[in-house]
């Protein structure tokens, strides 16, 4: 089997040529910026993304939404660029970019031609080292925040999610919005974020992935120019910030159960438990698992509950993994009357999986969509330069294509089975919006 490849702190530079004849490089700085580059054959575009590993979950109580408020502010304009210019740097030459905030991360990407990189690059170091966070630009987008914050409570989608995280973690910081609440961004003063900014946007924690038609030794002197020009120190010495390895824990849940009351249609609910770690070596065993289960229109749960039954519209499983914690479970959406059957033939389904396992045919078919899936998703250079991020921040070393199909190779029914086992043996944390009959009530209180 073709092994991964490692990607220590203490190794400057690293050159080495990885599946379909990609050339991947990466380079520490001694200040600790970290760039890594995948060299794709063919490719006429390259993407890009400036990572900072640092979400909402890191944040102090008076910082709440800082992370967010940033991501926001640091399109509003530096010293030599208004937001404006920062847009049309982009625009005009049709690439785009933005921004995203997760509760571990933060990044600002763009995708354009292999010509405009250098472009990209001088803008986002621009951005990122040098931005204004104007008094009146922040005061305007506070409430623009506001809006977004106002826009998800008026989906009854976001509402049901944004609860259950927060029943599911409860007071831990893994609970919170991303985006804030109302009343931390009323709260937030243009001084508390600007001193949140200095202090968590350093040479330590920059991580910057490019993918696609890139050169990498001319992306990285481009790279430090910016920086430098930005007033970045690149020649103290810094190690890169440590990755997010933690002990793993089980959440302590505010509540096992919880229905929101909402005027609509259907009723739609989530029903989940304790997951796996980011780094958990079981998450190619967790991918074929999901996928079986409830992964598509061939998965066990789609069949079985939508088109043998027809009590749904909508059901699926589904995985989230953060540093120390993970979570797992199924969403469905469903006529009231109909709710209770669905959750039973939910819970009987999980059962039998982790009872019997899965089928030889059922298995080779999951490790063909795995193999498949990743192969297409390879197509898109935003894909790639996500594969590199990760690999950088999150897991320590960089799996190409092979590695992943042959791990996947390795995986058993019975490995599947047991995790299944282990995974259902857990209390459940279930959340609903919409009508709730008591049968369906009964049903996911019983899970709990």
């Amino acid at each position: 089997m073709t092994n991964a490849i490692p990607l220590p702190f203490d190794l400057p530079h690293l050159d080495a040529t990885v599946a379909g004849g990609s050339r991947l490089q990466r380079t520490v700085l001694p200040s600790g910026v970290r760039l890594i580059t995948e060299h794709v054959p063919g490719s006429a575009s390259a993407s890009i993304g400036f990572y900072v590993p640092l979400g909402s979950r890191d944040e102090a109580d008076r910082e709440y939404g800082s992370s967010h408020f940033l991501e926001h502010l640091l399109f509003k304009g530096t010293p030599t660029r208004d937001a404006r210019r920062v847009a049309l740097e982009f625009e005009r030459v049709g690439g785009d970019f933005n921004a995203a905030t997760s509760r571990e991360q933060t990044v600002y990407h763009a995708r354009v031609r292999d010509q405009d990189l250098g472009m990209a690059i001088d803008v986002l170091t621009d951005m990122l080292t040098s931005s204004l966070l104007d008094t009146d630009e922040f005061e305007l987008e506070r409430g623009v925040i506001l809006e977004e914050i106002a826009m998800t409570e008026d989906d009854p989608t976001d509402v049901l999610w944004e609860r259950f995280y927060q029943n599911f973690f409860g007071d831990h910081p893994l609970g919170r919005p991303i985006a804030g609440t109302p009343e931390s961004i009323l709260a937030s003063t243009r001084d508390e974020v600007w001193d949140f900014y200095q202090r968590n946007y350093t040479p330590r924690s920059l991580v910057v992935a490019i993918a696609g038609n890139v050169d990498h030794d001319t992306a990285l002197r481009q790279l430090c120019d910016g920086l430098v020009r930005g007033g970045w120190n690149l020649d103290a010495p810094g190690e890169p910030i440590a990755r997010r390895y933690r002990d793993a824990f089980v959440p302590t849940r505010r509540s096992l159960f919880e229905a929101i009351d909402r005027e609509l249609e259907q009723t739609n609910l989530i029903i989940a438990a304790p997951g796996l770690q980011s780094g958990d070596p079981r998450r190619h065993t967790f991918g074929l698992m999901h996928h079986i289960l409830g992964g598509g229109m061939s998965s066990r749960l789609f069949h079985e509950v939508r088109e043998r039954r027809g009590l749904v519209y909508s059901v699926y499983s589904f995985a989230a993994s953060h540093a120390d914690t993970g979570v797992t479970g199924i969403s469905a959406a469903c006529m009231p009357d109909k709710a209770a059957e669905a959750v039973r033939v939910i819970r009987a389904e999980l059962e039998k999986l982790a009872t019997d396992g899965v089928g030889e045919e059922e298995l080779a078919d999951a490790k063909g969509a795995g193999a498949g899936g990743g192969a297409l998703a390879l197509e898109s250079m935003h894909a790639r330069m996500n594969r590199l991020a990760r690999a950088e921040l999150v897991l320590g070393e960089f799996a190409d294509l092979d590695v992943g199909v042959a791990r996947m190779a390795e995986v058993t029914n019975e490995d599947i089975r047991a995790l299944a086992q282990t995974l259902t043996d857990q209390s459940f944390t279930s959340e609903t919006i919409g009508p709730l009959t008591e049968a369906a009530r009964h049903e996911l209180e019983a899970l709990a």
